[in-house]
């Protein structure tokens, strides 16, 4: 990887918008490798392909990149929302890379994966519809909230301009794969039951503790009234995936 964006690939181009898709395409093209498998190469799709802005011709892994020059904290701007959940449930999301940039420096200065089976419909944020006077007026998007996406699901290949190394992305991949075997409906709950246990910070932690996130879940997964119960299922889940043990 090579952390300078190719300014020259926008040549041609007056707006902002369509000259920082071209230069980051660009760049992920020539640096991305695939983070499923061994490739080293991604390639780009068909034009207006929806929602897929890569693929991986070893492995048919699909991808789409989100960049921003502006520093990545809570949220990410995303498509319509009504597609977005209905790729959830359907399990038919892309991986997401999550690109930052500096353009006055012309580099990258972060990049990480989210797997799609690591997005939970909770990290999904509906937005207010765009006014009357909009071109595309009462359309609504949609925003990711990194803070609903588990730490696991974040898998950073660049941080702060350092480049992670390739064989620890993959690890870190493999990792958290065993979830996509997880059934789409039931997946919601074990990423987020997993994300509030590591929001508690600790590594040890006691059954009282779990339930603690009670109120949170219920609030997110309204049509479950028990709460509890679904907790300690997901305790066993997420022990049979070796993220948890079990101690007297």
């Amino acid at each position: 990887m090579i952390l300078e964006l190719p300014l020259q690939t926008a040549n041609g181009y007056k707006s902002a918008s369509q000259k920082a898709r071209v230069i980051t395409e660009a760049w992920a093209l020539e640096n991305i490798y695939c983070p499923v498998c061994t490739s080293d190469k991604i390639t780009d799709t068909a034009a207006n392909t929806e929602a897929i802005d890569f693929i991986c011709s070893r492995c048919d892994a699909v991808f789409q990149l989100k960049a921003s020059s502006k520093p990545i904290r809570r949220k990410i701007v995303d498509a319509a929302y009504d597609t977005m959940m209905r790729s959830i449930q359907k399990d038919t999301l892309p991986h997401f890379f999550i690109m930052g940039y500096n353009y006055i420096s012309a580099s990258v200065t972060d990049l990480f994966l989210i797997p799609k089976f690591c997005l939970p419909a909770s990290a999904i944020e509906k937005r207010n519809p765009l006014r009357p006077t909009a071109r595309r007026a009462g359309w609504v998007g949609c925003n990711i909230l990194l803070d609903f996406v588990p730490p696991e699901g974040r898998i950073l290949m660049i941080d702060s301009g350092r480049i992670v190394p390739k064989a620890d992305v993959r690890k870190d991949f493999q990792t958290i794969k065993p979830l996509e075997n997880i059934s789409a409906k039931s997946r919601g709950w074990t990423l987020d039951v997993l994300n509030f246990l590591r929001s508690l910070n600790k590594l040890e932690f006691t059954i009282d503790d779990a339930y603690s996130v009670e109120n949170i879940l219920s609030k997110l997964h309204p049509d479950n009234l028990h709460i509890k119960p679904k907790i300690r299922q997901q305790l066993q889940i997420l022990r049979d995936m070796g993220y948890l043990q079990f101690v007297k």
